[in-house]
């Protein structure tokens, strides 16, 4: 039975008696309007652990002025089905202002290179939210393994960064980027998209896809990589933050001069309003 837990000392002290009876612990961090690609990581999470913890929260120190914060989805009660039936211990839902950022809360954590390239770039203040919040769910969890998805692929970098830099008794997996059956990654914020605009999202994929069949083609510069992935997606998209190729552990883009190996290939569009991410790593023998 899944249990909804909303204060961090309550947490601390379930999983305190789950440890003394020798079971290991599993968190997947969510901001909630959970979808199959959230179940997924806590169906990884569960191989991995005897005890399963789901975080929902959204988190605003990592909302811009002008972004979502507001209006993305909240459906605890439908998050709280979801876990249920997929076995989830736990549901940890605490409030923002009483339990994580109470007042006098002024400590946020300093990202490293990691986290200015790329998103960083265009949301500046986005990744110290992040890693804040997640160095906060990790003290209060303890010891653990946690899993991300990979969708977010410059956010699993910066957090696996963080961990092994603070000495934090903390295992990050990333777990692969769960699709649609047309390609689009699943993400809360599809839910933002019309059907025109959910259409036109596909070239999103369409976009990875063409770079990795040029890659196994054997073709290994930035510039006609980046192009093969721009075309589809210029034709489609409102407007492009960047289509990147990145090196897969720091996330610096490449010169597009460059000639790679392995690389993250990195988009962010907008459909629409709606701002959406998605990457693929060329060398790992991906399919998009």
């Amino acid at each position: 039975m899944t249990e909804l837990i909303r204060d961090v000392d309550s947490l601390r002290a379930k999983l305190a008696l789950a440890r003394e009876r020798g079971r290991r612990v599993g968190v997947v961090p969510t901001m909630g309007a959970l979808h199959r690609g959230h179940l997924a990581l806590l169906e990884e999470a569960r191989k991995r652990a005897q005890v399963v913890v789901v975080t929902v929260f959204v988190n605003p120190t990592q909302f811009g002025p002008n972004e979502d914060f507001s209006k993305y989805p909240r459906t605890l009660e439908k998050d709280l089905e979801a876990c249920r039936a997929a076995g989830a211990d736990y549901v940890f839902s605490p409030e923002a202002t009483t339990e994580i950022y109470p007042p006098g809360d002024e400590t946020r954590v300093r990202v490293p290179e990691t986290g200015k390239h790329l998103e960083g770039a265009f949301r500046p203040h986005h990744f110290e939210g992040v890693a804040t919040v997640c160095l906060k769910l990790f003290q209060i969890v303890g010891p653990a393994v946690a899993v991300f998805g990979r969708k977010d692929y410059q956010q699993l970098q910066l957090i696996t960064r963080m961990v092994r830099d603070l000495f934090l008794p903390i295992e990050i997996v990333g777990h692969p980027t769960i699709r649609e059956e047309d390609g689009l990654a699943l993400s809360s914020r599809n839910a933002y998209l019309s059907p025109e605009e959910r259409a036109r999202a596909r070239a999103i994929p369409a976009g990875l896809g063409a770079a990795v069949r040029a890659y196994d083609a054997g073709e290994r510069r930035v510039s006609s990589l980046i192009a093969a992935a721009r075309e589809p997606i210029a034709a489609a998209a409102t407007s492009i933050d960047y289509v990147a190729i990145a090196d897969p552990a720091t996330v610096a883009p490449y010169p597009d001069d460059a000639v790679i190996d392995r690389a993250v290939l990195a988009v962010a569009v907008r459909v629409g309003t709606t701002r959406l991410i998605d990457n693929v790593v060329l060398g790992e023998g991906a399919t998009v």
